[in-house]
């Protein structure tokens, strides 16, 4: 009884601790958002952030994500999961997010060394009339649900320049990044009208 107790205590504090650091994040998202463009209305900046977080850990459960992405994209592989690759956070974060019909914000969807082994998808959020490049990725994959974003251009990670990590770290540069738009599905993203009438290939990670 007592082991119980406890350890719905400490359960509960760890559930505590980590709505408080994605309140913190869902805040900064919010402010960033704001600060993108003059004209970004901080209501909507506000619903895409709490929309976006929520989503990804909502989506983390549903997959049944077991330990890392690296090892749930093993899983799948094998067959003993249905979805978890960043394909599958992109598109579903991304369907929420429509259901929003954002005027003064835009989506995108982001490719990050396609067809290749280390590929990434993830979302990319700007102003209007802003470009792709100057937006924040949004990428619920890549830390297992908890909503990871930054500034596209400061994403080190994804960074396809030689000594990224380094020259982060040390100088605040960066070289170039491996984000890419995807046409294609940046179409079905912006397109609100039509949202259950796109095809999707089966190998999108």
């Amino acid at each position: 009884m007592i082991r119980t107790v406890v350890f719905i205590i400490a359960f509960s504090l760890c559930v505590s601790a980590v709505w408080a650091k994605d309140e913190r994040s869902i805040k900064k998202l919010r402010d960033a958002l704001v600060a993108a463009a003059p004209d970004v209305d901080p209501g909507e900046a506000e619903m895409l952030s709490v929309t976006a977080h929520t989503a990804s850990r909502s989506l983390a459960r549903e997959y049944g994500l077991v330990w890392t992405p690296i090892f749930q994209n093993f899983l799948i592989h094998m067959g003993k999961r249905q979805r978890g690759y960043c394909g599958h956070y992109t598109r579903d974060i991304g369907e929420r997010l429509k259901e929003l019909k954002l005027k003064t914000l835009v989506l995108h969807w982001g490719a990050a060394f396609a067809g290749t082994l280390d590929e990434n998808n993830c979302l990319v959020v700007t102003a209007r009339n802003q470009p792709f490049e100057d937006g924040i990725v949004l990428d619920g994959w890549r830390r297992g649900g908890r909503l990871f974003w930054c500034a596209l251009k400061k994403d080190s990670e994804y960074d396809s320049g030689v000594d990224a990590q380094w020259r982060a770290s040390r100088h605040g540069s960066y070289g170039v990044t491996a984000w890419k738009e995807d046409p294609l599905y940046t179409a079905w993203l912006q397109d609100y009208e039509n949202a259950y009438q796109w095809q999707w290939h089966p190998a999108v990670r």
